[in-house]
């Protein structure tokens, strides 16, 4: 983790890489972004493509679970009919994802305390002894 203060953070926006945002909803399984390029004066940039973004939500055992995934599309329409198999692949890919954590968590090494090996006696750890995460 970075160790910047408040005071460093300088949060600079790309007079370049501006877009108008719209939303649009089926009211029922998610909502389709529309991201269309607009220059710094708020003009469309046709230099640029428009960019489809899905999201939605999975309910889980664990509570519900945000997908968020880009459509290659040209049009909303077009991103409508991709979005449950951009909705798929990215549950896809989160569960993957989730599974590699799970088995990283479940594989890793505790460690004794430093010191505690070499302090042996009768019997394996002394009294008091404490496993420590890494």
């Amino acid at each position: 983790m970075s160790n910047a203060s408040p005071r460093d953070i300088d949060p600079q926006m790309s007079v370049d890489d501006l877009y108008l945002e719209e939303i649009f909803t089926d009211r029922r399984v998610g909502t389709i972004q529309r991201l269309t390029p607009v220059d710094s004066a708020g003009a469309v940039d046709p230099k640029r493509p428009v960019r489809f973004v899905g999201q939605t939500q999975i309910l889980t055992a664990a509570g519900a679970l945000p997908l968020s995934f880009e459509i290659e599309a040209a049009t909303l329409g077009e991103a409508a009919k991709k979005f449950s198999d951009g909705a798929k692949a990215a549950l896809h890919d989160t569960m993957e994802r989730l599974e590699e954590l799970r088995r990283d968590a479940a594989s890793s090494i505790i460690v004794p305390e430093a010191g505690a090996a070499s302090m042996g006696g009768l019997g394996g750890m002394p009294g008091g002894g404490k496993i420590r995460m890494p």
